[in-house]
């Protein structure tokens, strides 16, 4: 069975967006899934936060982008079953190039022939919604979206949602919403509680259970370019991030046995 693809999108920088994709990936690869990590953001976050240099032309998504095989690219993680492909500020030249020639297709393209040897690929995109995190979700097959428990919340949020409904009824009809992720949560505080009453009043069913606290070893674990289940397995982060996976997974079980 092909890999399901899944991006960590939101238009607003400092969400927790490339924590998620780091820690995810890192959880699912825990439980014994075979995961591929691509950073699709110039700013080349998860590739430094799993401790490695940001690459040049020649490797990483530019490379992807512009033709290379993803097989070449691929780097193995200190993780057992976690992969990845990196990226670095070169990318930032092909939103420039792909808005100049539109085509939407071509990361879906590119990830055809390593879609069987993973369970799951994500995607960590920039925070926006230019022409390279539309081709990450026209490559996608679901979009989870990290938001942070604060008053602004949900600023913005409509406008990344009809940019899903777009996508969905243009070049990727398969696109689903897969949740909205609380991070930076403190639900104990009457400020984090109402903002998650909120959000979850305005997304019914499509809120995790789940949400990530805020932890300093959440903010640590990247200096050390590792996850942090691998810095601290015992932290309430990486505890977070573990019980995210396993909800998440289980929705996948579900979902499956319907399809059937």
């Amino acid at each position: 069975m092909a890999a399901r693809i899944v991006v960590l999108a939101n238009q607003k920088g400092g969400v927790g967006k490339t924590t998620t994709a780091i820690n995810l990936a890192a959880s699912l690869a825990m439980m014994e899934k075979m995961v591929l990590l691509i950073d699709f953001d110039p700013q080349g976050h998860s590739t430094t936060g799993l401790g490695f240099p940001k690459p040049d032309q020649r490797a990483g998504s530019f490379a992807l982008m512009k033709g290379a095989p993803a097989k070449a690219l691929i780097l193995t993680t200190e993780v057992p079953m976690l992969q990845m492909i990196p990226a670095g500020k070169d990318l930032a030249q092909l939103e420039f190039e792909l808005f100049e020639l539109p085509e939407l297709q071509v990361l879906r393209k590119a990830l055809e022939v390593v879609q069987d040897d993973y369970d799951f690929i994500l995607i960590d995109p920039p925070p926006s919604l230019g022409m390279i995190t539309l081709n990450a979700l026209t490559a996608a097959d679901e979009v989870i979206v990290p938001m942070p428990c604060e008053f602004f919340a949900l600023d913005g949020l409509a406008e990344l949602i009809e940019t899903i409904r777009r996508v969905q009824a243009g070049p990727n009809p398969r696109l689903q919403m897969g949740g909205i992720l609380l991070t930076m949560a403190e639900e104990r505080t009457n400020l984090g509680a109402a903002v998650a009453q909120e959000v979850r009043q305005a997304f019914p069913g499509k809120v995790f259970q789940t949400f990530i606290p805020r932890n300093i070893r959440l903010a640590e674990a990247p200096s050390h370019g590792k996850p942090v289940a691998f810095y601290d397995l015992r932290s309430k982060g990486a505890q977070a991030y573990l019980n995210l996976a396993r909800e998440w997974l289980g929705q996948q079980v579900v979902a499956l046995s319907e399809e059937r």
